[in-house]
């Protein structure tokens, strides 16, 4: 904490679903090159942790895959992980019987969520000991950025349980006036993929709670879809980023929809016409398709000062590429936390 105030600035990782079940290439390709981020000889630019947006492991958050698809692929990874649950977290098996199904989230609970630094069986032989955060729904605080990571259980499209949105709504309130703020949460609000969409229910329970707070979110970071999305929201005089980051490691991507005509927002489409080229513009959504990515999996790295946000998005290599090939950032922005505004950053310019 100490370090972060004297040198004004965060950065971290962020991406989701990450459980390489059944083929672990891809997670253990996206977590080489996060490790490759880091830089011995400038520590202070080194991410200070890795946000995990959900969906640890697959497909019923069993503490049996905790070893191949969480401990060993990031064994090596130097810094913490931080993690909400996604829907494949706390979903249970239901072709078991009743009395064998483990509760749910238990698995999550153990890994994320000891009360004191611990080795759990689920680690193995991997020397990184259980986080410890409050609960499954939870408040990051640092002296610039807080993240509210919320829990969006486990029902098709996400839901928020009324004990879980007052505990946002106080969350908001309380945030400082001067520190920027995130919210994390596994399902998306928008999307326009070809497989599972976005979601009106965490559309309207974000809102809600800004409404009800007074506090508006300065970015929404989302998994749950497999691939990268940016979008830039327009509500109440603010630019929000709105962005997918799925593609952490499973191994199947989602592609985004083909269309000749305009996208729709909410619900699926089969057409197989041309790619959706950016950026897109959804007026009745006051929204924006800024950047997207859907044929490689990747990572994002985001940077926080007293007066912006910068993030980069970056793609790494495929399974039958050379793994060694450097990452390819294919976009990045920034913020402008008191006006509200959404630049190129500095990077590209």
């Amino acid at each position: 904490m100490q370090e972060i105030q004297n040198i004004g600035r965060i950065a971290f990782h962020v991406v989701g679903d990450t459980g390489g079940i059944g083929y672990a290439v891809p997670q253990q390709i996206v977590d080489m090159h996060m490790e490759s981020d880091f830089n011995a000889g400038n520590p202070q630019s080194n991410p200070a942790f890795f946000y995990h947006l959900g969906d640890v492991v697959y497909y019923y958050g069993e503490a049996d895959n905790y070893p191949e698809q969480f401990y060993r692929p990031y064994t090596h990874y130097p810094a913490p992980i931080f993690a909400i649950p996604g829907n494949h977290d706390g979903d249970q098996n239901y072709k078991l019987p009743e009395n064998s199904r483990p509760p749910s989230l238990e698995a999550f609970v153990n890994n994320f969520c000891q009360k004191n630094p611990t080795i759990t069986p689920e680690a193995a032989d991997v020397d990184r000991h259980a986080m410890t955060q409050p609960n499954v729904y939870w408040s990051l605080e640092t002296p610039l950025v807080n993240i509210i990571g919320l829990y969006s259980n486990v029902p098709e499209g996400g839901e928020i349980i009324q004990d879980q949105f007052d505990w946002f709504v106080n969350e908001l309130a309380s945030t400082p006036a001067n520190t920027a703020l995130i919210v994390a949460v596994h399902h998306p609000a928008f999307s326009l993929d070809n497989f599972t969409s976005g979601s009106i229910t965490i559309k309207d329970n974000l809102e809600n709670g800004f409404k009800k707070s007074g506090r508006i979110a300065d970015m929404v970071l989302t998994g749950h879809v497999h691939n990268y999305q940016r979008f830039t929201y327009s509500y109440d005089g603010q630019k929000i980023p709105y962005i997918v980051a799925g593609a952490g490691g499973y191994p199947n991507l989602h592609c985004m929809q083909r269309t000749s005509g305009m996208p729709n927002l909410h619900c699926m489409k089969e057409e197989a016409y041309d790619r959706l080229e950016v950026p897109v513009s959804l007026p009745n959504y006051n929204l924006t398709l800024e950047n997207y990515c859907d044929n490689r999996h990747g990572f994002l790295r985001i940077e926080v000062t007293q007066n912006v946000i910068i993030g980069e998005y970056y793609t790494v290599p495929r399974p039958q590429e050379s793994w060694n090939a450097p990452s390819q950032r294919i976009d990045d922005f920034e913020l402008d936390l008191k006006k509200h505004r959404l630049t190129k950053s500095p990077i590209s310019r």
